[in-house]
């Protein structure tokens, strides 16, 4: 058979339509995106068409209710008074808690502040005194007494306590069991013993000068004050020699009291002192205290 001659520029022909397809499809494609830029404005922002209608099962099925999660109930918090403020001294605070370990202190001593029944107006105006003189003391330097010092004086005084004798507290055993009565250690007692202490010494340098206590006051003291206070408890009193010091002591409180109390006086009046009531309103009993 004779083979038919190939026609010259065939192949050029097919690749010529294939070319001619896809510039084609391309101009389609280039159209559509040019006609989609043509649009106005409007026909982009326009709402989406409406929807179809809902089959019968979705139309009668109720919408799913949204459960939130409730959280536990929380009790109500009831306020709790911790402490509270009683008198306020240039800025020092007073807080209830002090005037009832001035209360617990008071109880420990041997005599003097001990002797009577307790009153709280006089705790506190003890507390504001002594706030008013610790206050001075620290202006001045010098005067400082040890907690050695004071564990020293303080085993002399547990002698002089009446409450103590049932204790026995000549023994460390029996003397802390006394001071557990009373809320107190040995360390704690200690601590404000030697700061009673250093306000004594203070006032003594201050307003002892000229002031003198005979042998026959303390006597008086003794038959007249003490004996009649361990009788009532029905404890053998001490001997008048081991605690003459300490009546001279009281004595001495007693001789400057009037010359103390000027003095404080005029702190309060140069200060600044506050005392509250029970509903931490302000009340003014005295010299230097502000009205309500």
């Amino acid at each position: 058979m004779k083979r038919q001659a190939r026609q010259p520029g065939g192949g050029q022909r097919r690749s010529g339509g294939v070319r001619l397809l896809l510039l084609t499809l391309l101009t389609v494609a280039l159209g559509a995106d040019l006609a989609a830029s043509a649009l106005p404005a409007q026909s982009l922002s326009a709402p989406p068409p409406a929807a179809t209608k809902p089959s019968v099962a979705k139309s009668q099925s109720p919408a799913t209710p949204i459960i939130l999660p409730r959280l536990p109930a929380m009790p109500p918090v009831q306020g709790v008074e911790v402490d509270r403020v009683v008198a306020i001294v240039n800025g020092d605070l007073i807080l209830d808690s002090d005037v009832d370990l001035e209360r617990r202190f008071a109880a420990l001593l041997p005599y003097g502040e001990a002797s009577g029944p307790y009153n709280r107006d006089a705790a506190i105006e003890r507390l504001i005194n002594r706030d008013l003189i610790l206050q001075q003391m620290r202006l001045q330097q010098g005067g400082e007494i040890t907690q050695e010092a004071a564990v020293l004086d303080l085993n002399e005084v547990r002698k002089s306590i009446p409450a103590c004798r049932e204790y026995h507290c000549e023994t460390k055993d029996g003397w802390e069991r006394f001071l557990a009565t009373e809320g107190f250690t040995a360390e704690s007692l200690a601590s404000m013993w030697r700061q009673r202490m250093e306000v004594l010494a203070f006032i003594e340098l201050r307003f002892r000068m000229g002031i003198m206590i005979s042998q026959d006051e303390i006597q008086q003291y003794y038959q007249k004050t003490l004996l009649p206070q361990y009788a009532a408890l029905q404890v053998t009193p001490p001997p008048l020699k081991e605690i003459a010091n300490r009546i001279q002591q009281v004595l001495l409180e007693e001789q400057v009291s009037n010359l103390l109390d000027d003095w404080l006086k005029s702190l309060r009046a140069q200060g600044n002192v506050v005392v509250l009531d029970h509903n931490g309103s302000r009340k003014a009993v005295g010299a230097g205290e502000e009205a309500p």
